[in-house]
Order: structure tokens, then C-alpha cells, then sequence
């Protein structure tokens, strides 16, 4: 799957919120993205994963099932779990058998007959994990899938993620809880200032190497280390 030359802004006289966004993942790669609060996680991965359509670019070779989970589950339907799960499942042709594994893999047999807009923020994450894996994707998207869930659910993320990957799958996952360091081969894409930087390593010991303006160099390793990033050296 390819990123070439992704654009995104929110109307036609707004900053860009992406600038050429570039990347590449082959099958069976997990990519982490990480970034300061407001920097472009969640546009990218929802242009990713064909949620939001970009002003210029495309995604090339985007697997035909696609599963996405974002950040806050829309709650805001006139349905219990169950028949939101049942309604799901008609609609991407799931297996009979997909429902059953899920609930009883991510505990939401309490919750079944609860309407989803009374579902706490973990269990309504829970709900969203499920719908995206009734049909095993070939490429899986999760915004922050860790928050709310609890240790139980939590641990079972990664597994999940690795089931996908043997398989071929792509996972692109970003996170700020650090739970992706059990995650030692992805690779991590870093979203700063509308760019994506690529770099390889455990996803919180990344190694990027930036090329900049001389002139610049100070403001933008002082910008990194606000963003959360280990400036190991500035060379002009």
C-alpha cells in the first residue's frame, strides 16, 4: 500500500493539515504513528483507511477490506451492542460464528442488550474492536485502540494486531500510552508540522534523521523535544 503525495486541510482557505505525505507499508508491517495532540494522527489514518478523501494524492493498493476504528466510537445510535454488532455483520457478509468469537474475545457479554449511548467510553471501544474484526481485514486502522479498554482488553490488543499481520494484514495504530513498545518491529511514522517522517525501531526509540535549513536548526529541535522526541544531535 502507498501514500503518494497526500494533501489534506478542512476548507478551501484553511492551513493544510498534511503536505505531501509520502509512505509505503508491504504486507504483514505494522507502522505506529505518533505526534503532538493536533498534529494529523487522526486525519492521516482516517485518509488511510478511505474515511476522509484527500485534496490531492492518493493511497494506491489500499487492501479491499478495510478495518477502522477511531478514536471515540459514534455512540450516538438508536441501537443495543448486539444489534449494532448483527447490523454490522449483514453489511460485510461476516460469518455466522464472527459475532460469538468476538464478544467472548473482548468480554462484552454484560453488555449486549445495553444501548450503545449508555456504554461507557471502554465498553463502546469494545464494540468498535469487534466491528472492524468481524471480517478479518487486510488492512486495520486504530486511532488511540487502548484507551478506555481495560488490562484484560488492553493486553489482548496486541495480540490482535500480530494475528492480523501473520496473516498479511497491515496495521497502521497510533498511540499515546506507550502500549505499542510490545510492538518491537514496527515501524514508526512521525507526523510533525503536516510532514510524516518514516524511521525504523522500537516505536518509542525511533531514529530519524531530518535534513533542515541551518538557520532553522535550533527552532526545529526545540519544537521535537516539545513534541516528545529525544533531539540526540544537531550538525550543521
Amino acid at each position: 500500500m502507498r501514500l503518494d503525495g497526500l494533501w489534506i486541510r478542512y476548507g478551501r482557505r484553511a492551513p493544510w493539515v498534511l503536505r505531501s505525505v509520502s509512505a509505503t507499508l508491504a504486507p504483514g508491517e505494522v507502522a505506529v504513528v505518533h505526534g503532538r495532540n493536533g498534529a494529523g494522527k487522526s486525519t492521516l489514518l482516517s485518509a488511510v483507511a478511505g474515511i476522509r478523501a484527500c485534496d490531492k494524492g492518493t493511497v494506491a493498493d489500499r487492501p479491499a477490506i478495510v478495518g477502522w476504528v477511531p478514536e471515540r466510537f459514534p455512540a450516538a445510535q438508536p441501537f443495543t451492542a448486539l444489534a449494532y454488532l448483527r447490523h454490522m455483520a449483514a453489511i460485510r457478509r461476516a460469518p455466522s460464528t464472527a459475532i460469538d468469537e468476538w464478544v467472548e474475545r473482548l468480554h462484552l457479554t454484560p453488555f449486549l442488550h445495553t444501548k450503545l449511548g449508555e456504554l461507557s467510553k471502554g465498553s463502546a471501544q469494545k464494540v468498535g474492536l469487534a466491528q472492524a474484526l468481524l471480517v478479518r481485514p487486510g488492512l486495520l486502522v486504530l486511532d488511540e485502540p487502548w484507551e478506555g479498554l481495560d488490562a484484560q482488553t488492553r493486553a489482548a490488543v496486541s495480540g490482535i494486531i500480530a494475528e492480523v499481520t501473520d496473516e498479511g494484514g497491515i496495521v497502521l495504530v497510533s498511540d499515546h500510552r506507550g502500549e505499542t513498545v510490545k510492538l518491537p518491529h514496527a515501524v514508526v511514522w512521525t507526523v510533525h508540522d503536516g510532514s510524516l517522517l518514516v524511521g525504523e525501531g522500537t516505536p518509542h526509540k525511533a531514529v530519524i534523521e531530518i535534513a533542515v535549513d541551518p538557520m532553522q536548526a535550533d527552532d526545529v529541535a526545540k519544537r521535537l523535544r516539545a513534541d516528545g522526541h529525544d533531539v540526540v544531535a544537531v550538525r550543521r
